[in-house]
Order: structure tokens, then sequence, then C-alpha cells
């Protein structure tokens, strides 16, 4: 048993690591490495006439998200929450400036990338993790305005309400919903009034539900999504072609590298829509196994924020459930995209899709929930960062 007052970096290794967790995100990132190799050589075969260009590729910005992971590592959670505010401030700057012509890089008609010499950064992937931090810190802090009065329910609502301007200007309205459903989940389980956080759902899904209703190519998809098949030729091709990838795939799949799709009948084969490709070598076994790699890490995620919580850990707490809402909600409206579920919507499927800002920065999320469990087995203050909410949230109740 660890000895609470057994400082960090005199425990052993064996006991600093969360090794399932680590597993888990190797697992993903191997089967991510395979399948971008899988999925996009014939497109990059023709494209860039070297086959392997998007898996070589994909393989450097794997490295570089080890090595950013191993800085995040080292960085302890007393620094994030002091400099949760500049990180926020950060945010919105290169949100703004992003958008501004021959700064931002804009591709397929959204601006929402900086073009770094032979890498982009996606700015919308940054705000996600400086959105959990800053909230996390928001609401560890202010909890007494949190539960008893409007002041504290307002103020972060005119926050995220910036967030989602910002990034439906690029337009990114796939991560305005992630990020809104992320920060609402973590006011939430920080013990927001029901009152509240009924309004608060109201005036997102209204205010979303807007803004996908009164964009003309955003309705155009809605209209699609109920019925792709009456112009599977046109606006219904891409979300065809991915269901007939599951068809085709059956129970075991055709086999890795076998997929037909990936052979110029499905757009985005290796990002956006790389489930169906799985799907199709892999069959329904095969989504299933990965589906399952995915619910054990979230549940992983989930049980070191509640184990946080109990060590009356405020911030790493919710910082590391916002991670886990963060996660699973990527991957449901990737999968539920892919599979015909929800509207097609451009989300990459985390550690899996070809994407070096999605894959950078879901490696310093993971990176930071390592830190977050490393602080945790390493010791116990003797006195909590700040008093618990005196009413039990949901989290503290499941702990």
């Amino acid at each position: 048993m660890i000895n609470s007052a057994t400082p960090v970096t005199q425990l052993p290794l064996s006991q600093r690591i969360d090794w399932p967790l680590l597993c888990l995100w190797m697992a993903l990132m191997s089967i991510g490495l395979i399948m971008v190799a899988s999925a996009s050589v014939s497109f990059a075969a023709l494209t860039y006439d070297d086959a392997w260009f998007f898996a070589k590729r994909h393989a450097v910005y794997m490295l570089l998200g080890i090595v950013l992971a191993m800085f995040v590592v080292c960085v302890p959670m007393s620094v994030w929450q002091k400099y949760s505010g500049h990180l926020l401030l950060i945010t919105f700057f290169l949100l703004v400036i992003v958008l501004i012509p021959g700064i931002g890089k804009k591709v397929n008609g959204s601006q929402r990338w900086f073009s770094l010499g032979v890498i982009s950064i996606q700015v919308s992937e940054i705000a996600k993790f400086c959105a959990v931090v800053f909230f996390a810190s928001f609401f560890a802090r202010r909890y007494q305005e949190l539960h008893f009065g409007w002041q504290g329910f307002l103020k972060p609502l005119m926050v995220v309400g910036v967030f989602v301007g910002l990034l439906l200007l690029e337009p990114d309205f796939g991560s305005s919903v992630v990020l809104s459903a992320t920060v609402f989940a973590m006011m939430f389980i920080a013990g927001v009034r029901m009152l509240h956080f009924f309004l608060l759902i109201i005036i997102g899904v209204g205010g979303l539900a807007s803004v996908a209703i009164l964009s003309p190519y955003r309705m155009q998809r809605l209209i699609t999504f109920l019925d792709p098949w009456a112009d599977q030729f046109n606006t219904g091709y891409q979300l065809t072609q991915s269901l007939i990838g599951f068809g085709r795939g059956e129970w075991f799949g055709l086999g890795l590298g076998n997929s037909l799709q990936k052979l110029f009948f499905l757009p985005e084969a290796h990002t956006d829509f790389i489930f169906a490709i799985i799907a199709e070598e892999f069959g329904l076994i095969g989504a299933i196994v990965l589906l399952g790699i995915f619910t054990a890490l979230i549940l992983r995620i989930f049980n070191v924020a509640k184990q946080n919580l109990a060590a009356g850990k405020m911030f790493a707490a919710l910082a590391t459930f916002g991670i886990a809402i963060l996660f699973s909600f990527q991957v449901f409206i990737n999968m539920g995209v892919s599979s015909g579920l929800l509207p097609t919507k451009g989300l990459t499927l985390p550690f899996i899709s070809y994407g070096g800002s999605s894959l950078l920065m879901c490696c310093v999320l993971m990176a930071f929930v390592m830190r977050v469990q490393w602080e945790l087995a390493g010791f116990t203050p003797s006195v909590p960062e700040i008093a618990k909410p005196p009413r039990r949230s949901l989290l503290e109740a499941t702990a």
C-alpha cells in the first residue's frame, strides 16, 4: 500500500504509471497507424505518387505526440490550475487571428488552420484542451457562485458563448457541439442547480439547432441524413458509400487491406470516415472490439476522476472528467456519422483518424490524465485543495 507521505519521485515506476491506461492508449495509437496506412494507400499513391505518404506523416505525428506528452506529464497540476486563465486568453487570441485572411489557412471552405511549414495546426483542437483546463479551474474555485447564485452560472455561459461564436465563424459546427456538451457536463458534475442546468440545456440545444436550421448547407445535411439513398450520387454520396462499407464487412470483414470503398468510392476514407473502413475490413466483430477499447479507456479515465474527487482534488477531478466526456462525445459522433446514426459532421476518431492536430492534442489530453493519476498515486495532501461542495454532485455520489 502506498504511503500518502511518499514523494512521487521516490515511488517505483510500476506504481507511478497507470499501466492499463497506458496500454489502452498505445493500443489505439497502433490501430490508428495501421488503419491510416490501409485506408489511404490508394489515394496517396494516386495523389502523391507515394502509397505510404499519409502513413509516414501519421507516424511522425505519433512520435511528436509522444514527445509532447512527455513534456505535459512533467507539468504539475498546480501549474495548469494557476495559468488556466492565461490558456483561455491565448486560445481566444488564436481563434481570432486564424480568421484573418492570409494568416489562417482555408481548407474545403473552412478557415481553421495555421500553416507551420510542413505541418498545419487546427486551432479548435487546442481550444478543446484549454477549455477543459480553464473550466475545471473555474468550477473548482467558484463552486459557491455556481451552486447558489446566477452570477456563477452566467459567467461560464458567456465564456462558452464566445468559444462557440468564434468556432462557428471558421466554421466548425462539430467542435462547437463537442465543446459545449463537455462544458455543460462539467457544470452538472460540479453541482450546478438543476434549474440552471435545464435552462442551460434548453439554451444550448436551441442555439445549436437554430444554427443548423438557418444554415442552408447544414439543413441540407439534415435532410440528406433522413434518407441518403434519395440522392445517393450527390448530397447522400458519402453516407451511402460508408453504409455500403459496413454492409460489405458483415461479421468478420474482408481482411486488412482488402477494403473496396477506399478505392476512391468513399471520400475522406482515412480521416472522418475511417471507422467505415475498419468495419469493412474487420466486420462487426472488429468494430465492436474497437468500441470496447474506447469504452475501457474512457471508463478508466472516469475512474481516475472519481478517485481524485474522493481525495478532495476538485480541479484534477473535474478536468479528468471533462477529458473523459470530450473523448466520449467525439467517439460517439464520429462512429454515429459513419454508421448513419447522426447527420454528417467532420470530426476525427480520436487516435485513429489521420489528422496531426487531433492526434497531438489527444496525446496531450492523455498525458494530462497520466499526470493526474501520477500525483494521486504519489501522495495525498493532508489538506484538500478546496472544501467539498455542500451539496453532493453526481460524481461524488458514485465515487
